[in-house]
């Protein structure tokens, strides 16, 4: 146990979990008092000969993987750059991506995880917020020159030294990745070694959702992190003989705390695609065979295609990570699917694998560790609700945060006067066997409003998709003068596939056993669903589509 108990060197800005709290959970066993990276590198140690990442880059086994990030660490420290510095991150998924990452841990750098399509306005924000000291770009991105764009930012952001540039960028001024890789350095093994590496201190700078302006900046703890990432691959029984595919940007808080990293503590081997083209998803099928995908319901079309055109099979899966369509994917491809709720800011659950079906198919399982704490309580209030009602989530626990970074105006509103964070999420507690599970019942602003019922937009969206004709859903209210709102259906078709008539669809899903009254009354047809830069559905400009159409209409008549 660390003592005095907590961070030894408190960062400014960053909220730390109260010393009453941390003293409980790492009493009981609960939160490790080691560090991320250090449970990183006991796992390369002890699994050495195994792949640890497949990629078009080529493969990489995990003594390789140590090797790698060795040098990585030892040439950032070498830069000038020090412990607790922060290094911006953005690019497209792939092995140097994951090296550099590490490489970062290894030097007790901070990643701060922005995506590749932020531009200046976040950029700018969250370089100078985190008084970045280098940005790491990807440097052969087809539709944007990143390097140039980072190059830029360094006269917007005073504290930006250096431009880092993954795959091959070698133009002056910037420092590639793989002149780190290659060339000596003389911080030798020992100085590397004797970093400290506080498991209580920030180790990921993650984003939330940025729903409202720009991101918020969260603050990820070297063990909590960890905790989070080691449960994880316990529950969903990990083993180094899994091959894990999850497609979503690798900075993003589910590609990294509930999939790499877990495969990396697991001994496991991540597959890293080319692209998000199907073609590229089934070259990774057939030369890597993955016993784990992991896949939100808004990239299933093109998973779809990829198995409708012959390019890959799904033979060697064995389970479907899918937080939003676990009976979906049992349904459709034949494998059972485990579904889950998740969060950046903490809070996760599962189902554990040994729960009766009815759990898999309609609830996201219970929280990941036995000291989370979770109320429900009336939407806007503070009156918790019954069993079997729905309520706004409120949680707190090991690995959920206690603030957002240097953000005391937002913490004021986020978090409860007794330390729970206000989701936005609803849940309902369901009765299963005699244990308590939770079932999502939307979140806050996705909600269709139908004559004062209330419809749960992802409840009909994972019913609509079940349908043989559709690869993908998305379910927005469309304004009606008389109940407010009507269900409206967004759907992406399989190839040689009709749309089903609204009556057609409405006989799919009494069969399947929805409420008629959450049955779409109107459906459109699109090419492919809108996603945010998260590779999250953006219903936005659906939203927008339907309104306009409406308003013609009523011109028309």
């Amino acid at each position: 146990m660390v003592e005095p108990m907590g961070v030894r060197n408190p960062m400014p800005g960053v909220v730390y979990a109260p010393v009453d709290r941390l003293e409980r959970y790492v009493s009981a066993g609960e939160l490790p008092t080691i560090s991320l990276i250090e449970a990183l590198s006991m796992s390369f140690a002890q699994h050495r000969e195994r792949t640890a990442i497949y990629s078009p880059e080529g493969d990489i086994t995990y003594a390789e993987l140590d090797e790698q990030t060795d040098r990585i660490a030892a040439n950032l420290l070498h830069l000038g750059l020090m412990p607790l510095d922060r290094v911006l991150f953005q690019s497209a998924n792939s092995a140097q991506l994951l090296i550099a990452v590490v490489g970062c841990l290894k030097a007790g750098l901070i990643p701060v995880c922005t995506l590749a399509p932020h531009r200046e306005h976040e950029i700018g924000y969250l370089g100078r917020h985190t008084e970045a000291k280098a940005h790491i770009v990807q440097g052969d991105d087809p539709k944007f020159d990143l390097v140039e764009f980072a190059c830029s930012m360094r006269e917007k952001i005073p504290s930006l030294e250096h431009v880092i540039s993954l795959r091959g960028d070698t133009r002056e001024g910037v420092v590639s990745l793989d002149s780190l890789l290659t060339d000596p350095s003389p911080i030798s093994a020992e100085k590397l070694a004797a970093i400290t590496h506080d498991p209580f201190q920030v180790a990921i700078f993650q984003l939330s959702g940025g729903t409202s302006g720009v991101p918020k900046v969260i603050p990820r703890m070297q063990n909590e992190y960890l905790l989070l990432a080691k449960r994880g691959a316990e529950i969903l029984g990990f083993q180094p003989d899994d091959v894990l595919f999850m497609p979503m940007p690798m900075m993003h808080n589910a590609a990294m705390g509930c999939i790499w990293l877990p495969s990396l503590l697991a001994g496991s081997s991540y597959v890293i695609p080319a692209d998000m083209t199907p073609a590229a998803w089934g070259d990774v099928f057939r030369r890597s065979k993955p016993t784990w995908v992991g896949m939100i319901r808004a990239l299933f079309p093109r998973f779809e295609e990829m198995l409708d055109k012959g390019l890959g099979s799904n033979d060697s899966v064995r389970m479907y990570w899918t937080p939003d369509a676990a009976r979906l994917a049992r349904e459709k491809y034949g494998k059972p699917g485990v579904g889950m709720f998740g969060m950046t800011e903490g809070m996760c659950m599962y189902p554990p694998l040994d729960s009766p079906q009815e759990a898999f198919d309609w609830t996201v399982g219970v929280p990941l560790s036995p000291f989370d704490e979770v109320r429900l309580v009336e939407p806007g209030g503070d009156k918790e609700v019954g069993f079997g009602e729905v309520g706004e989530m409120e949680c707190r626990g090991p690995y959920t945060l206690c603030g957002y970074y240097d953000a005391e105006e937002r913490n004021a509103e986020a978090f409860t006067s007794d330390g729970f964070y206000k989701t936005g999420d609803l849940m309902r507690q369901r009765d299963i066997d005699g244990r308590a599970y939770y079932e999502f019942a939307g979140r806050t602003r996705d909600i269709v409003d139908r004559g004062h019922e209330k419809v749960n937009c992802e409840e009909i969206e994972n019913a609509v998709s079940t349908h043989s004709a559709i690869s993908g859903c998305a379910v927005v209210g469309m304004p009606d003068p008389v109940l407010g709102e009507r269900v409206c259906a967004y759907v992406v078709l399989r190839a040689g596939h009709l749309a089903p008539s609204v009556v057609e669809l409405g006989n799919h899903l009494k069969t399947f056993g929805m409420a008629k009254f959450k049955w779409p009354e109107r459906i459109e047809t699109i090419e492919e669903l809108p996603l945010t830069k998260v590779g999250k559905l953006d219903k936005a400009p659906l939203r927008a589509d339907i309104t306009a159409k409406l308003v013609d209409e009523t011109a028309l008549n």
